[in-house]
């Protein structure tokens, strides 16, 4: 099959989860003898051609010049190549900027679209943005031949309120079993003897309530390391609200793998409160990486973690989760979740399965001509 990759900045991964899976998914289908290309950035920090048997198709990017309008300029770009290209599939990652131009998709190839989370949702954006979001998931939703979910809550969504049936494919993990507590020595922390909260710096992802529940407890004074970027408006009202609580350590990003998985690994509670989106990344690394997972109580980490985690609504529940819960005393959870990411998380099902509804597609498509 002759296959491109749209929607992302770029293989190699500089920047989050759609790049990941380009990356390992773009490789994955080279090695698998297919004709494989993925757009990147003109100004992507990788310069080359191919990227391990992949073609790299580099188009014009204004974003750093005119923000989140310069991402319609560049997938415009990609998507008028993509008719010049004779392609089989086209597989879509996201929606957000590329469903407006669906009148220009080229006719012959399939058109494959990866849904995301529920972008409408997120509070950082403004009431028209939020609608103008509304659309794009409309359009996108409308005019894929086939879509993908990436949890089931949102392939519930999509049947419910699109009538459109959709392939539950999940996000991946890679297991991580070489601890090294050497590590730990950088962040002054100690093993077990510190919590994590690690997210994006956004309200929807409930760091301020997770630190208002550390707040309240007052004789607690465990660690909780808080990783994210927060060089922004929402960080810089967190960092002032909580900077009296010296137990409150506002890492900032931290982007070396191995630190992560070990962190990750050594700590006692490992909150995540993400609670728009589908199948998260960082939920599924944290598993991967033998954390004890706190999660904000909602369907999308419900459908991940099942039972085998601690739920939050509100910040007297953290502090309650606090006082009476340890990693050591939920091993059992902490193995269920590892075993969950071997079993039905591991990228090379997530592959897989990616490849054998390329296949179907390709079958009913020959069928129908």
């Amino acid at each position: 099959m002759k296959i491109a990759i749209l929607g992302t900045r770029g293989v190699p991964n500089h920047y989050g989860g759609f790049e990941q899976f380009a990356e390992f998914f773009s490789v994955y289908l080279a090695d698998k003898g297919h004709e494989v290309y993925c757009y990147n950035s003109h100004n992507h920090p990788y310069q080359e051609k191919t990227f391990h048997g992949v073609h790299i198709l580099h188009k014009h990017d204004p974003e750093y010049k005119y923000g989140t309008f310069g991402q319609f300029i560049y997938d415009y770009n990609c998507i008028m190549d993509a008719r010049k290209r004779d392609f089989d599939i086209i597989l879509q990652l996201g929606y957000t900027s590329n469903s407006i131009w669906f009148f220009l998709m080229p006719q012959k190839a399939i058109n494959i679209i990866n849904m995301d989370g529920l972008e409408w949702k997120r509070s950082k954006y403004s009431w028209p943005i939020q609608q103008f979001l509304k659309v794009a998931e409309w359009l996108a939703a409308k005019s894929g031949d086939y879509l993908v979910a990436d949890s089931l809550g949102i392939q519930s969504f999509l049947k419910k309120t699109y009538k459109k049936e959709s392939t539950y494919i999940a996000y991946g993990a890679h297991l991580f079993d070489s601890p090294n507590e050497n590590i730990l020595q950088q962040y002054q922390v100690e093993k077990g003897n510190y919590n994590m909260v690690m997210a994006r710096f956004e309200p929807e992802n409930n760091i301020d309530m997770v630190l208002e529940g550390v707040a309240l407890d007052k004789e607690n004074q465990t660690p909780i390391l808080v990783i994210g970027k927060h060089e922004t408006k929402y960080g810089a009202y967190l960092k002032n609200k909580f900077k009296d609580f010296s137990n409150i350590r506002f890492l900032g990003g931290v982007y070396n793998l191995e630190h992560l998985n070990n962190l990750r690994y050594f700590s006692n509670l490992y909150f995540h409160g993400h609670s728009v989106g589908g199948t998260n990344p960082s939920l599924l690394e944290a598993m991967a990486s033998q954390a004890f997972v706190i999660a904000h109580n909602n369907d999308f980490n419900k459908g991940v973690l099942k039972e085998n985690a601690y739920y939050f609504s509100n910040p007297n529940e953290v502090k309650k989760i606090l006082n009476t819960v340890k990693k050591s005393d939920n091993l059992q959870f902490i193995k269920n979740n590892y075993q969950a990411i071997a079993n039905d998380f591991n990228w090379e099902k997530i592959n897989g399965d990616y490849l054998q509804l390329f296949e179907k597609c390709m079958d009913q498509s020959s069928k129908r001509k």
